[in-house]
């Protein structure tokens, strides 16, 4: 199967807490890998705010992307994103964040359940994992009923964890419902489903969420898939993207889609 242009929405510069790598070393090594575009997606964790320093590095992150977007004209296109992770946690900043830049695109995540650290920290030796799973997917439907981002990132972001780290084997058709309404509301309000291809580099070994849960999304209605690597650094750069795409493909999409001043845009799969 022969793809059509290749972009990569889900990417973390030196701005992300996170990330190791300058906007201009991600758009080299986009470029290298011939992708016709990228969105700089830093973080911005609303929960902590200013404990992580987002107040400075989301402006940075900014102007980054936007020197960026001036320099590789021509060459690749560069879009303005923001990474909004748990956003119902305080929902005025996120809300004041968002109004503060006029970005192309928001992610909406949630990387921490409510009194809890990033899934990534947490002991699952110790902890309920079917009460922490249940509590982020509640978390999940809030933030999509809020509705004030473009996609959904990583929709079973803990299992990255839980399965791939720990190997702890989930039975997620207890969650059914859950799902069901959170991917049933995500088609309705028109928003799109991420499918991040971190997983396919990590342990846990797919995309997430996985075609699965894809094929149900585009049954239920919905219109827009996004891809996204997820990348913390250059080299990861449009990893997985084009099995991304593959996903896309065989859940019955025939576009997958890029946002431009927040309005989407549909590229031909092939």
């Amino acid at each position: 199967m022969a793809f059509s242009c290749i972009c990569d929405c889900h990417i973390h510069t030196r701005c992300s807490f996170d990330g190791s790598d300058s906007a201009a070393m991600m758009c080299q090594a986009a470029e290298r890998a011939g992708l016709y575009a990228i969105t700089i997606t830093d973080h911005c964790e609303c929960n902590n705010y200013f404990k992580d320093g987002c107040y400075e590095s989301v402006r940075y992150s900014y102007l980054e992307a936007h020197q960026a977007a001036s320099s590789f004209r021509g060459r690749l296109r560069v879009y303005t994103g923001i990474e909004l992770g748990q956003p119902m946690q305080d929902l005025s900043i996120a809300e004041q964040t968002l109004s503060a830049a006029d970005y192309d695109f928001v992610l909406g995540s949630v990387h921490n359940i409510r009194g809890k650290e990033d899934f990534y920290f947490l002991d699952y030796q110790e902890e309920n994992v079917y009460a922490l799973l249940d509590a982020y997917l509640d978390e999940v439907l809030e933030m999509v009923e809020w509705g004030g981002f473009d996609s959904l990132a990583h929709l079973t972001y803990p299992l990255r964890y839980i399965i791939g780290e720990y190997g702890i084997q989930i039975d997620y058709s207890r969650y059914d419902y859950k799902v069901t309404k959170i991917l049933q509301r995500l088609a309705q309000k028109e928003k799109a489903l991420e499918i991040n291809t971190s997983g396919l580099r990590q342990k846990i070994g797919s995309t997430l969420p996985t075609l699965h849960l894809v094929r149900r999304f585009r049954e239920y209605g919905g219109k827009y898939v996004t891809l996204g690597s997820d990348a913390h650094n250059w080299k990861d750069v449009g990893a997985g993207i084009q099995e991304g795409m593959k996903v896309a493909a065989e859940a019955g999409f025939t576009h997958y889609t890029i946002f431009d001043r927040r309005s989407p845009k549909l590229i031909p799969l092939y």
